[in-house]
């Protein structure tokens, strides 16, 4: 297998777009009979700043070095009835568009053909594929860098539209980034993680609470958040934290406990969340309208059964896309997760209040990964109604 080669339904993780392609060390075939590759992220605990690229060691650009200001104090000011929109000639976040008011998309040139490159060149998605036998630059480069430096993900690097928890997502990698800034925000807390993917945020985040639950849905998708939970064990033991991977359906009103079923949930368990948790994450679960109704009714839910007030901390990529529906350049799942964002903001049940609140994505870079402007973290405060 010397190539890896993408059918018309194959969605393709953008984190893999600027790796290296000799990083790519596939170890097993999942139950899918997917290809499973590892890949290891540095940590930059030591840094305010750091450029940016995919897995460690690919391309790199420039990420704004300034830190945010403490806790409640330094948040966006975008106002949460603004949706996608189209700039023409103007710099900034949106899309451009030519004379004939088709998507004009700006390429970095790569290196060979720009005597002057903005950035180190990108590679070209040809992974290659080494096997267990093979040397595992993996390993060589884990030796030259302290093991609490790295964090080592087994995932997939493409996979059909309904496999695409098992791919690693800017927006984890974005929401990790917060938890590593705000680590006193997390310090000895109870956190769930909803859809979590690989665990790469669940894990994170044990490096500072005391219980993370990390749970998505599939038996094969939570094997491989417990495979990764294992691979960084020496993350988490430091702080002695326990990561407990379970099922959380969204379309299922209660946790499930049958102890016959695969990571379901013990009674200890579920008592242990709703009287112990004061913090949700979730990462770039925003971008299919029923998945996203789930999510957000999932949130309420749980909201009203935990014992605590607590917030929840959202990671989203705004992303354009050209509909036949509207002819035109559109971001529907973006503008569809800001209409719940709204519409929480405006719910008066008599019990809970939501505090919704944009969170500025200027602090320090502490993971090596492209961070680009369509990026975006939400809080939200859920407070009893006094």
């Amino acid at each position: 297998m010397d190539e890896v080669t993408f059918r018309s339904d194959t969605v393709l993780s953008d984190v893999h777009l600027y790796t290296p392609n000799h990083r790519h060390l596939m170890v097993r075939l999942n139950g899918m009979g997917q290809p499973v590759f590892l890949s290891q992220f540095k940590l930059l605990w030591n840094r305010d700043s750091q450029t940016d690229s995919g897995a460690e060691g690919g391309s790199h650009g420039t990420v704004p070095a300034e830190d945010t200001p403490p806790h409640g104090s330094g948040s966006a000011k975008t106002p949460l009835g603004s949706g996608c929109r189209i700039d023409t000639g103007q710099e900034g976040v949106g899309a451009q568009l030519d004379e004939d008011g088709d998507l004009d998309v700006k390429r970095r040139p790569r290196a060979a053909t720009d005597p002057e490159p903005a950035g180190l060149p990108r590679d070209k998605v040809h992974p290659t594929i080494l096997t267990q036998e093979e040397d595992d630059p993996l390993a060589d480069e884990a030796q030259e860098s302290s093991p609490h430096d790295i964090i080592r993900i087994e995932h997939t690097m493409a996979t059909p539209l309904e496999d695409v928890g098992k791919q690693v997502w800017r927006g984890a990698l974005l929401l990790a980034d917060y938890i590593l800034f705000q680590r006193d925000l997390f310090q000895g807390r109870t956190v769930l993680e909803l859809g979590a993917g690989t665990g790469l945020a669940s894990i994170i985040a044990a490096t500072v609470a005391r219980t993370v639950y990390c749970t998505d849905v599939g038996a094969d998708l939570l094997a491989m958040c417990q495979r990764n939970i294992a691979l960084n064990g020496h993350l988490t033991a430091a702080a002695g934290s326990v990561v407990k991977v379970k099922e959380l359906d969204w379309l299922q009103d209660n946790l499930c406990t049958d102890p016959e079923v695969p990571f379901s949930w013990s009674q200890e368990d579920v008592s242990d969340l709703y009287s112990h948790t004061t913090i949700l994450l979730a990462a770039e679960v925003f971008y299919d309208d029923d998945l996203t109704d789930a999510l957000f009714k999932t949130l309420s839910r749980l909201a009203h059964k935990l014992k605590n007030a607590c917030t929840a901390i959202l990671s989203v990529e705004k992303r354009l896309n050209f509909t036949l529906r509207h002819l035109d350049v559109t971001c529907e799942a973006y503008d569809h997760f800001r209409s719940w964002l709204q519409r929480l903001e405006r719910l008066a049940d008599g019990q809970l209040r939501f505090v919704v609140e944009p969170v500025e994505a200027s602090f320090p870079q502490r993971l090596v990964y492209e961070r680009i402007q369509q990026l975006e973290l939400w809080k939200i405060f859920v407070e009893p109604v006094m």
